[in-house]
């Protein structure tokens, strides 16, 4: 099987027309998206451009130390855009989800790109980045939805959790329901999407794999393993950016502080 089609840059452009569909309803419905819309399209545009150039360069030269850096790079800004979408303080939490991040990156990526995929040099750019990205991707979300659906549910439910302690509880009892709460909110869309996966969707891994020359077989097996790590690498970032972030998101009395928030409330 030949590799995929090559896209000339006129038929790139041409393909940028199909945005006239959603412009055309959002000013007809005036939601006030078409800026929005362009703005996100433009950056997408140069940021993955930039991406396809550079990262042409870092397969070529393969060296361990740049792919290690480029992989930091990518971990730092995804713990900053987590606690921006948050609306935490990036100057208590960073390091908390940062720290959570690298943990869950390294003990996953060491598992399935040494042990079950089995390279002798996990570091090897053309694997360790594009699985790299994928699991932050992927988990960025995640990790925003169960921080957001934590720290703001202890906040708006307060009195329930202060008397759960007044009554006894220990700290880990009375976040107990928060944490529950969090991660169904977190994990039950990941969960409708991974059991539907081949029958309303083909995942754009295996796609990508297929159109690139791959036995559908080999693509469905890579496939089948990069849900799992993603499932398994998000979870763990969750629960370890939670574990840390409690460090700093409590007092002495494990009364929760009201300045985690970037507009702290009275």
């Amino acid at each position: 099987m030949k590799g995929a089609i090559d896209i000339g840059w006129w038929k790139l452009l041409a393909g940028y027309l199909l945005l006239l569909i959603p412009i055309v309803f959002f000013r007809i419905y005036r939601t006030g998206l078409v800026r929005p819309t362009l703005t996100a399209v433009g950056r997408m545009t140069v940021q993955l451009l930039l991406v396809g150039l550079y990262l042409e360069y870092i397969f070529r030269w393969d060296n361990p130390w740049l792919n290690g850096l480029w992989v930091l790079v990518m971990t730092v800004v995804s713990s900053y855009t987590v606690i921006r979408r948050t609306g935490l303080r990036l100057r208590l939490f960073l390091w908390a989800v940062l720290g959570a991040t690298m943990i869950s990156i390294v003990l996953i990526d060491f598992y399935f790109l040494g042990f079950v995929i089995g390279l002798k040099n996990i570091w090897t750019a053309r694997y360790f980045i594009p699985v790299t990205g994928m699991l932050l991707g992927n988990s960025l979300k995640n990790v925003i939805i169960a921080l957001d659906a934590f720290y703001h549910r202890i906040d708006e439910e307060e009195t329930s959790y202060r008397w759960q302690l007044a009554n006894g509880a220990e700290h880990n009892e009375a976040l107990l329901p928060f944490m529950q709460q969090a991660l169904r909110k977190a994990f039950n869309p990941l969960i409708a999407t991974t059991a539907v996966m081949g029958l309303i969707s083909l995942p754009g891994m295996m796609t990508g794999q297929i159109l690139g020359g791959s036995n559908p077989m080999t693509a469905v097996k890579y496939q089948i393993l990069i849900l799992l790590v993603i499932f398994s690498s998000t979870i763990l970032n969750v629960w370890l950016t939670i574990r840390f972030s409690r460090r700093v998101a409590f007092d002495g009395m494990l009364n929760l502080r009201k300045d985690i928030f970037e507009r702290a409330k009275s």
